[in-house]
């Protein structure tokens, strides 16, 4: 989608002022909540992939109303750490803070001195609203056995239920015994776990207990609009959307109370197109404990929402499998392994150590005695807390979260055994506020683009949220509530690196860009969405590209190409696709420059990349919903009733838009400002256009910019009345066209297909 050449045509005369966009003037490409810190980050690369570009920031910088053009805010950036280049980034960075502007509105920040402006955003305190509706709709995409009905799922993303066929779910067999139709079972339900469609059963189990945790951690955050067959059903879309995978996991326990480990599935694009069988593993003794967790703590919630026949199910089931793990304590299988002869059920190994089993047996623990208040459950965890690494190390680090969750959650019940209560909150609270990677590199500004993480490896955009998460937990617990201030901002710093605040200048969620991202991803590893597909493969090449919202993995600096590169994957034609691409970035690079936007399977192995993970996305989910405020709208208005439409408009309420009906054939203004567009009664047509674009409107002084996803100015000039343009020199793809008048500055997206 990136163009062949860029073609630039300035008029010498022209009354409108207009600047270009820097790709080096960093900001949320959604936007902030009114009262965070907000700092544009400004960046000057030195080392990596882009070090033959400068940039050099000028004194004065202002924030700039997108609409009227009214300077609103001017002020100074600030080098950060006296000009010292940062490593993990490989770029000299200045911040600009404008945290006290708070009116809502939508903006943009320019470089006054060198005319350059970033991307705009908006200030708004339901700015989050939507995008975490896209982020956990992303569950309903990856249903397994549920059909997709345009409806819900858009014409794009339509398709029939999967794995229904004959010997598939429904039907499932034992992978070690095929042709023992006694054995057969419905395993059917559960999400596809990330770009493959494999069920891994404590993977899933995490899943649930996480939106669990989600939803009591801020159950005002959670909506039932978010267009699912269930929603406007009196109980949160979120929950709905965990039941679906909660419902499966009752299906894999067998009566003795074990729990079948693992679902391997078949694949295919889309996923209804997958006709080969279904097999499942054996019970083991860590799926049984991490299922049996989901279990107890779904049975506390959906009791509290009056389900009480489910919670009694759930209740049940729970004490099924901790009776049988108990007895059980390692039964052991790992999948995909020649030792066991699993190989080719699924892909992921999932099986764990003893100190992976005595730990989810404590959070199993934990939820059972919540849930229940019998005295075996406490005894079990006052026995075993200690051996949590965070109790042994005095130490709290995001590869652990869930471990120290345990405690934590353990810690803040009402009947926790005083002194284990004391003790935990006691190592967490000095773990945080002194452990030099948490609340002291917060306070140093470690990581110039504030968020920092001390190690980066595959699935580093989740470990950020799993970061952010750390520092929420003071709060949510009960642990330094002191800290609420400087917990907020900290955590939002991690949202705001997967909002375009990193050295990409790039939004990591998919296909956002009618929600408010100007530069994201456009592909990424994915079976449905996979690599050559006319259809889904990458926005603004195929017809629809991804669906929206999926959070891919992020930077990876041990990222490579396969071991049989260059000359040894078997033939000719398959090492030629060892040099397919570039592959630098992602490798050779800075940390957090180790990142590429493609999909390219073997043997370039992008999803160590961008593989997506439904592990990763709940963990975003989680953070990002402290920060909705579903009292407004998408226009601002506390208790409005504006919302988005098919099309990604903010309509009703205040808006004076109505909502389209077609999702085909949206309005032009499904960006921008639409009262401008019909005072000045522009007409931009075709969209998708071809070979020519044609502008037409009702001002004597007005210019156009059209831009690219990297901000790169491709055609730039004056406008008459009307306008005709020659654009097939574009290759497919999105882009922004500007209108700038003296009224104000009318945008809109544009499509080539």
């Amino acid at each position: 989608m990136r163009s062949t050449f860029i073609f630039i045509f300035i008029m010498l005369v022209c009354t409108v002022n207009g600047q270009d966009y820097s790709r080096f003037i960093i900001v949320d490409q959604f936007g902030y909540p009114p009262s965070a810190k907000k700092i544009a980050i400004l960046k000057n690369p030195l080392i990596g992939f882009d070090q033959d570009k400068s940039y050099s920031p000028g004194t004065t910088f202002a924030v700039v109303n997108a609409t009227s053009h009214e300077k609103v805010f001017t002020g100074a950036p600030v080098s950060w750490k006296s000009g010292t280049t940062d490593q993990s980034s490989g770029d000299q960075v200045w911040h600009f803070d404008f945290s006290s502007l708070e009116t809502t509105g939508q903006y943009y920040i320019l470089d006054v001195e060198n005319n350059l402006r970033s991307y705009t955003f908006q200030i708004s305190p339901g700015i989050y609203n939507e995008i975490l509706k896209h982020a956990v709709r992303t569950f309903f995409y990856q249903r397994v056995g549920f059909a997709k009905d345009e409806q819900f799922a858009g014409k794009a993303w339509a398709d029939k239920a999967s794995h229904v066929g004959t010997f598939q779910d429904k039907n499932c067999r034992l992978f070690n015994d095929k042709t023992n139709a006694a054995k057969e079972r419905d395993v059917s339900g559960g999400w596809y776990d990330a770009g493959d469609y494999n069920k891994y059963t404590s993977w899933t189990s995490s899943y649930v207990i996480d939106m669990m945790l989600a939803y009591l951690e801020r159950p005002k955050a959670w909506a039932d609009d978010y267009n699912l067959p269930e929603s406007g059903n009196g109980i949160p879309d979120l929950l709905d959307e965990a039941k679906w995978g909660m419902d499966h996991l009752l299906r894999l326990q067998f009566d003795d109370g074990s729990v079948i480990s693992i679902v391997g599935e078949a694949h295919a694009s889309p996923p209804s197109k997958a006709t080969q069988a279904s097999f499942y593993g054996p019970a083991n003794t860590s799926a049984t404990i991490n299922a049996g967790a989901a279990m107890a703590i779904a049975s506390t919630v959906y009791r509290g929402i009056g389900m009480d026949v489910y919670a009694d199910t759930l209740l049940n089931a729970a004490r099924k499998a901790w009776n049988w793990a108990e007895a059980n304590p390692r039964v052991l299988f790992n999948n995909n392994d020649a030792a066991y002869g699993s190989q080719g059920l699924g892909a992921g190994q999932m099986e764990t150590d003893d100190y992976g089993r005595l730990t989810s047996k404590l959070r199993l623990a934990a939820f059972l005695f919540e849930a229940t208040g019998e005295e075996q459950f406490r005894a079990f965890f006052d026995a075993n807390y200690r051996d949590v690494h965070m109790l042994q190390w005095n130490f709290a680090f995001p590869f652990e979260s869930a471990q120290q969750n345990t405690l934590l959650y353990y810690a803040a019940l009402d009947n926790a055994t005083p002194s284990v209560e004391k003790q935990i909150k006691d190592v967490y609270r000095n773990a945080m506020l002194n452990g030099s990677e948490n609340f002291p590199a917060y306070n140093s500004l470690k990581d110039p683009y504030r968020a920092h993480i001390k190690d980066y490896t595959w699935g580093s955009n989740s470990v950020k949220q799993l970061q952010g998460m750390m520092y929420w937990n003071l709060v949510d617990y009960q642990i330094e509530v002191s800290k609420n201030d400087e917990v907020y901002d900290a955590g939002l710093g991690y949202i705001n690196s997967l909002h375009g605040v990193n050295p990409l200048n790039m939004v990591y969620l998919s296909n956002m860009y009618l929600y408010g991202a100007d530069n994201g991803v456009n592909e990424f590893y994915h079976s449905w969405f996979t690599d050559g597909s006319a259809l889904w493969d990458r926005v603004g090449e195929s017809v629809y590209g991804p669906a929206p919202g999926f959070l891919t993995g992020g930077p990876n600096p041990s990222y490579d190409w396969d071991g049989c590169c260059p000359t040894g994957c078997g033939s000719v034609a398959n090492n030629n696709k060892c040099n397919a691409e570039n592959i630098a970035p992602p490798k050779g690079q800075p940390t957090q420059k180790s990142y590429k936007d493609f999909n390219t399977s073997w043997p370039l192995n992008s999803w160590s990349v961008t593989e997506n993970s439904c592990g990763y996305q709940i963990n975003y989910i989680r953070l990002l919903s402290k920060y909705v405020d579903l009292r407004y709208d998408c226009h601002g208005d506390e208790n409005g009733s504006a919302s988005i439409d098919i099309c990604g408009r903010c309509v009703g309420g205040h808006t004076g838009l109505e909502a389209a009906a077609d999702g085909e054939n949206c309005p032009d203004e499904n960006v921008g400002n639409p009262h401008l567009r019909d005072l000045l009664d522009i007409r931009i047509f075709p969209n998708p256009i071809a070979n020519s674009l044609i502008i037409q409107l009702q001002e004597d002084h007005a210019s156009v910019d059209l831009l690219d996803l990297n901000g790169r100015s491709l055609l730039k000039t004056c406008l008459e009345r009307d306008n005709q343009f020659d654009v097939s020199f574009l290759s497919p793809g999105i882009y922004l066209l500007n209108i700038e008048t003296d009224l104000g500055v009318y945008s809109q997206r544009l499509i080539k297909n």
